[in-house]
């Protein structure tokens, strides 16, 4: 069995990623014809031709382009394999707080831009509702809270806007004639608060139908028909619909969604995330200025 030179494929993804000999040359810091030479014994290792001419220039063959998946993999285990042997001391432990509501969509791509930014991560998992979250992170039970609520008092970034709507069973008979059956929350939710104060502006008769302090208990609700409930469409699946103004409800707010870090903590990977996604959002609060390490 032949083994593979790391060297040989991080040179021929390069190339693979920067199209030209030339243009990889200049990635890797290398001559050209050094390049050519790598991809001569590559080819001898393989045992196929990678590469093809065309006019002046050289492309990958089928060949080629089948080892590009594999390459890529071994790249990434042989990288991640050195960054962990490289790793002293016991796993940085960061502990995350977000809401039901975007547990399946903010979360794992969060989740996965840590796990680039640090292989060697203990990550601890709190997933309820934005007023407990933003409590936590008060009481330094936290490092990283996505939440509803807007607080100035944490260094924090809206990342995104969700529309608010009205959602019932998709078999659901909506009377309009009738006072609107609400599924809610307790007292806390600022889904139940918004959805009563724009009900009563119009002048819409409702009553409580269910409550439940969960996201998996109103929902419940939803799908067996108990009434209607407001609340962001990462709510829906396929068993629900939205009723509108034309339905005679009237129109929801946008829900914002924050990220809100741990003033003390000391961690440089939740650093590095705080401040790449500072780029791409917008900032509010004081500045994160991290405790001694």
């Amino acid at each position: 069995m032949r083994n593979l030179d790391i060297d040989l494929l991080r040179t021929f993804m390069a190339i693979a990623q920067h199209e030209t000999f030339a243009a990889a040359a200049a990635r890797v810091g290398r001559t050209q014809s050094a390049i050519t030479q790598q991809m001569q014994r590559l080819e001898q290792e393989m045992g196929c031709a990678l590469f093809e001419k065309q006019g002046r220039q050289k492309t990958m063959t089928a060949d080629g382009l089948r080892l590009v998946a594999y390459a890529n993999k071994i790249l990434a285990l042989n990288d991640q394999a050195v960054q962990v042997m490289q790793t002293r001391g016991p796993a940085e432990k960061l502990r995350i707080g977000s809401p039901h509501d975007v547990a399946e969509s903010i979360l794992p791509s969060m989740l996965r831009r840590l796990s680039k930014l640090s292989a060697e991560l203990q990550l601890e998992i709190i997933v309820g509702r934005s007023p407990h979250l933003m409590d936590a992170l008060r009481d330094n039970e936290l490092d990283l809270a996505i939440s509803t609520r807007y607080d100035e008092g944490f260094p924090g970034i809206k990342l995104r806007t969700s529309p608010m709507v009205w959602i019932c069973a998709d078999d659901f008979i909506f009377n309009a004639a009738a006072p609107v059956p609400l599924v809610m929350a307790d007292e806390l939710s600022l889904f139940r608060r918004l959805s009563i104060e724009r009900l009563n502006a119009a002048g819409i008769a409702w009553r409580t139908s269910f409550i439940s302090p969960t996201l998996t208990g109103i929902k419940a609700a939803i799908s067996a028909g108990l009434g209607v409930t407001a609340r962001t469409t990462e709510l829906l699946d396929a068993n629900m619909r939205v009723l509108s103004e034309a339905d005679g409800l009237p129109r929801l707010p946008d829900v914002a969604f924050y990220l809100y870090v741990q003033p003390t903590c000391t961690s440089q990977v939740l650093r590095e995330l705080f401040e790449s996604t500072e780029h791409i959002a917008t900032r509010f609060g004081p500045p994160f200025v991290m405790g001694d390490t």
